[in-house]
């Protein structure tokens, strides 16, 4: 079954770039809704959410996606009606199978503790979240959005295989790494994928020169 990871992080904005990564996401959730695909929390915290894409096309629905998403819009926050630009950044990222990325016991730190947040008493009390690093690289992932361990641990795996496999191609393939890069910038305003002008009630893609409507766009409609 083809799967891909996908990385939505806050870049410039402050508050408001971070309540985006929450809005993005949901807008992706109708987007895989729409196209019939199953989508897999990875890892949420403020600022960061990464998600698993599971079904056919996975990888084709999000081909545009990578890159700096500028929105400018009047904040929830703003009291005085003043337009904000914020900005969030999208990676895209294969999912590489065991095959690819072999993951060795002896340099994995596996770690099961309680869920926090929202999700009732099972997910508050139970050690049903899963944490793994990797010992070699540092790299520390967490999982906790199922109420099953052994779920939370496929998953908290799956992101970490898709991470190694990112940080192992930059090392071997410099190219590689500018075109990461390339895609994503450095999420400043001017560093963009996509603009999206809420006042306007437009979205435009600057790559493909595309347009929609606002209200498609945020239904998952494109």
């Amino acid at each position: 079954m083809e799967a891909i990871v996908v990385e939505v992080r806050a870049a410039e904005g402050g508050a408001d770039a971070k309540d985006l990564v929450q809005e993005q996401f949901a807008i992706y959730m109708r987007l895989c809704m729409r196209h019939n695909l199953t989508v897999e929390l990875a890892d949420q915290r403020p600022g960061l959410i990464a998600f698993r894409v599971i079904g056919a096309g996975a990888a084709s629905t999000f081909a545009s996606e990578p890159g700096g998403h500028r929105w400018q819009r009047v904040p929830p926050t703003e009291k005085r009606g003043r337009v904000h630009s914020s900005s969030i950044t999208v990676a895209v990222l294969p999912e590489p199978t065991a095959a690819e990325v072999a993951l060795n016991d002896r340099d994995l730190e596996i770690t099961c503790c309680r869920g926090s947040g929202p999700g009732g008493q099972h997910r508050n009390m139970t050690s049903s979240a899963v944490q793994v690093k990797h010992i070699p690289t540092g790299l520390l992932v967490r999982a906790e959005s199922e109420r099953s361990q052994r779920q939370n641990k496929e998953t908290a795996l799956a992101l970490l295989r898709a991470r190694l496999w990112r940080a192992q191609q930059e090392a071997q393939d410099a190219a590689r790494a500018a075109d990461r890069k390339a895609q994503v910038g450095v999420g400043a305003r001017g560093d963009k994928r996509r603009t999206i002008r809420v006042q306007d009630e437009q979205v435009h893609d600057h790559v493909t020169g595309r347009r929609w409507r606002l209200k498609d766009y945020l239904r998952g409609e494109w």
